[in-house]
């Protein structure tokens, strides 16, 4: 049986897949569409990337033949995925290994934006670029602050432990109040979102996207979070209004804001990039060499898994 694979990924997380089938990668970094739609009528399984679209097209090619689609990635809004049920194609993602390296991410940018780090980086690169001294770039502590984290699933979680060991306040916000003893162990308090948006120092977004997350965080919202708040945006970048959030940034209505994905990515908005109160990374939150692995291995159990009947796995449609 043979698998196809999207992207030239590392190989060490495929060994044990690579034991029981044939697996095609791309000879440059990645297949072309219309390479995918070529090739997928020969195999039986696919492994695309978050970054991947997978579209009817290559769905109605894959239907011919392939059974299984295991994304690679916790998110699969690049893939269509109710009309891969309709073709009889399940799909699956790998939620396991995004856990504790997106929530490091999280934590890493609520640093870097609260104490200005890249900031203060990048004009010390610039000749005049800094003024030295004891009143002169001054930052945020996030000691003693509120974190209010709206989506507390376990990247959510993740993050609060992380936290709360910092002397951090916690409070979240989801549709569905945690038990009580999950509360407990992250001294968390449950919270409308409109009271969190207004009692936190720190707002993190942890939810999918979905019909009803889209743009979450508008306009309305900014303007309910404090003047020196900062919105750290870690899950997927059509939660947040990008272009009310460039206009937050510039009436200083928010401190800062971090984020790891955006509305159009790779293209970001010019006016992001010129703003000294926003710290950018490009969607590498998972982008570890232990997470790569650990998320082809995650991807290629999903596949050993369907294939032997079994029904332990991460199937989302």
């Amino acid at each position: 049986m043979r698998v196809l694979v999207s992207t030239r990924l590392l190989p060490d997380g495929f060994l044990e897949l690579q034991n029981q089938f044939e697996i095609v990668f791309p000879e440059n970094e990645v297949f072309t569409k219309e390479e995918v739609i070529r090739l997928l009528p020969d195999f039986d399984a696919f492994i695309p990337t978050f970054l991947y679209k997978v579209d009817k097209d290559m769905i109605d090619a894959a239907a011919k033949r392939v059974k299984i689609i295991a994304n690679y990635g916790v998110g699969y809004n690049n893939i269509d995925v109710n009309y891969a049920a309709e073709r009889g194609i399940v799909v699956t993602n790998t939620p396991d290994p995004v856990i504790e390296p997106t929530a490091e991410q999280a934590f890493a940018l609520m640093h870097a934006a609260a104490r200005r780090i890249t900031e203060c980086d990048r004009k010390l690169r610039t000749e005049n670029g800094l003024k030295w001294g004891v009143m002169e770039n001054l930052s945020q502590t996030l000691y003693g602050k509120t974190l209010g984290i709206i989506g507390m699933g376990r990247i959510g979680q993740a993050l609060a432990r992380r936290a709360l060991a910092s002397g951090l306040k916690i409070v979240y916000y989801n549709r569905t109040q945690l038990a009580s003893e999950v509360e407990t162990r992250f001294q968390a308090q449950w919270v409308e979102m409109d009271e969190l948006l207004k009692i936190s120092d720190i707002v993190s977004l942890h939810t999918p996207l979905t019909d009803e997350t889209h743009h979450l965080i508008s306009t309305e919202q900014l303007n309910q979070m404090k003047p020196s708040s900062i919105l750290i945006n870690t899950a997927r970048g059509s939660i947040v209004d990008e272009q009310a959030l460039v206009e937050a940034l510039k009436r200083k209505a928010i401190y800062a804001a971090a984020l790891d994905v955006y509305e159009s990515e790779p293209q970001i908005s010019i006016e992001l990039l010129r703003l000294d109160n926003v710290v950018l990374a490009p969607h590498n939150g998972t982008a570890t060499i232990e997470a790569r692995n650990e998320m082809s291995r995650f991807a290629s159990q999903n596949i050993i898994r369907f294939f032997a009947g079994s029904k332990d796995i991460s199937r989302v449609n």
